[in-house]
């Protein structure tokens, strides 16, 4: 079975179809639909089910950092496309001090994907305390965001003063957000609101090519029509004013709780420790300007509250915050526990196939697979079970539609970790920002030439296009030079 093949199984599910009939047909009033009864990855399956019949923005609250995480997981499984993380900016919960940078370019991101395009359909999955955070305003995110676009004219010393206005560093190879570097006619930008750097090409003033490529080699990968360069959304919160992520959303959106009760347990938690925490910033704020009025830094519960009110939402959680008719039971089991026993497992399966379940074994790797038809070809020869290559964080009995979903590393009693895109390269940075602090007589080791020198840096032609090289001294005044992609 394909990943299209089992997601189209929901798609075409009538108590699915019934569900989704509120999204296509929009009251005047926000609606409030309720489902109970999920377990396991079931609640990824109908979301992306849901998502596939009607599009439109949904935002997906869940409980915590690590679960939104595994539910991100399974979306973008499920659906083979991109779903967009809304994090919190800071690295530590409740600690406000000290932002985490990849977080900050993830809320960006998405930012700048609701702000440019608010009638394309999009997946967001975040937590109560990236919620808690308010973000820069619609206006003001317009007014700090530069659009390149093929056939623009430009002038690099423009975008060059612009760009230093917005706080971008100036470097020699662009290798993290927040950098750029000119080249004669090549600019490359490292903007907040793209998982890779841009690299335009200008043609005497006009843009001729733009193309996003990858920070470790240098090397250009796709090419894109547009770009929006967005600065640090975080240090411009200090001049700008804010608003709350739920208002950001375009009118059609959807939001998705987990759990409405705690979700405004967690924000009102937010909110008090970040009044005592920005007391303790503002003693220590060493003449920098800050906003000292928490509440134009973070939601109330009562506010988030009040825009929430404004917005359709589900519940699909274990408990109901909103009160409402529209309530559905889906009837789905969680993936025994089998530890590791596969004769058990076995049995499991011939007892579901007896009562006219589809059993599918799922797992990410191919060989894992194989893996389990040998053992269990071994086991009972005569069993039948279909397999299918797809990472999910829980396996799931349906009820409904009749299908038996287990897990690998479930039936292995394994550690399932979710994969989350790595928004930084962060070996290779490391590496480029060694370069930088060396001095000329510091002793390096190249991989194949062994202990030599650093000579300093310089440009070099190779095949017509100028670019930066490493010098290398050996013994005997042996010179190598080796590219910076090297």
């Amino acid at each position: 079975m394909t990943v299209r093949n089992f997601l189209n199984l929901y798609t075409e599910d009538p108590f699915i179809k019934l569900f989704a009939e509120p999204f296509k047909h929009r009251p005047a009033e926000p609606f409030r639909l309720q489902i109970k009864g999920l377990a396991g990855s079931a609640d990824a399956m109908l979301a992306a089910a849901i998502y596939r019949q009607v599009g439109g923005t949904h935002l997906f609250v869940l409980t915590d950092r690590d679960e939104a995480s595994y539910f991100f997981n399974d979306l973008q499984n499920i659906l083979e496309e991109e779903v967009l993380l809304f994090p919190m900016s800071y690295k530590k919960p409740y600690q406000y001090e000290e932002v985490e940078n990849a977080n900050v370019l993830m809320r960006a991101e998405v930012l700048n994907r609701i702000s440019s395009a608010p009638q394309q359909s999009t997946l967001i999955v975040t937590y109560p305390e990236a919620l808690s955070e308010k973000v820069i305003n619609k206006k003001s995110l317009r007014a700090n965001t530069l659009a390149v676009r093929l056939g623009d004219k430009i002038d690099s010393s423009f975008v060059s003063e612009l760009l230093q206005n917005y706080e971008f560093e100036k470097t020699d190879f662009v290798y993290e957000a927040g950098q750029f570097s000119i080249r004669g006619g090549i600019i490359d930008v490292f903007s907040f609101a793209s998982e890779f750097p841009v690299r335009i090409e200008l043609f005497g003033d006009e843009v001729d090519s733009l193309r996003l490529f990858n920070p470790e080699t240098q090397l250009s990968t796709d090419a894109v029509e547009q770009i929006n360069i967005i600065p640090n959304v975080q240090t411009k919160l200090i001049q700008e004013t804010r608003e709350p992520f739920l208002e950001f959303l375009p009118n059609h959106a959807c939001v998705w709780y987990k759990d409405m009760e705690f979700t405004l347990e967690l924000i009102e938690k937010c909110f008090e420790k970040a009044e005592h925490s920005l007391a303790e910033i503002l003693g220590n704020k060493n003449g920098i300007q800050v906003v000292d009025n928490p509440e134009d830094l973070f939601e109330t519960r009562r506010a988030f509250l009040n825009q929430a009110k404004t917005l359709p939402s589900v519940e699909f959680g274990r408990k109901f915050y909103f009160k409402t008719d529209q309530k559905q039971t889906y009837t789905v089991k969680a993936q025994p526990s089998f530890n590791k026993d596969f004769k058990r497992v076995a049995d499991t399966l011939n007892e579901q196939q007896s009562k006219g379940f589809t059993n599918l074994l799922v797992a990410e790797s191919f060989k894992q697979l194989e893996r389990l038809k040998a053992i269990f070809e071994e086991i009972d020869p005569f069993l039948t079970f279909q397999t299918l290559q797809l990472g999910l964080r829980e396996g799931f009995i349906d009820e409904t539609l009749k299908i038996a979903v287990f897990t690998d590393h479930q039936i292995f009693d394994r550690y399932f970790k979710y994969r989350v895109r790595d928004k930084f390269s962060k070996s290779k940075a490391l590496t480029l920002r060694e370069l930088k602090t060396l001095q000329p007589g510091d002793y390096v080791t190249h991989i194949d030439h062994g202990i030599g020198r650093f000579a300093g840096m310089e440009k070099v032609d190779v095949g017509g296009n100028e670019q930066e090289a490493i010098r290398l001294i050996y013994r005997d005044n042996d010179m190598l030079l080796v590219s910076i992609h090297s």
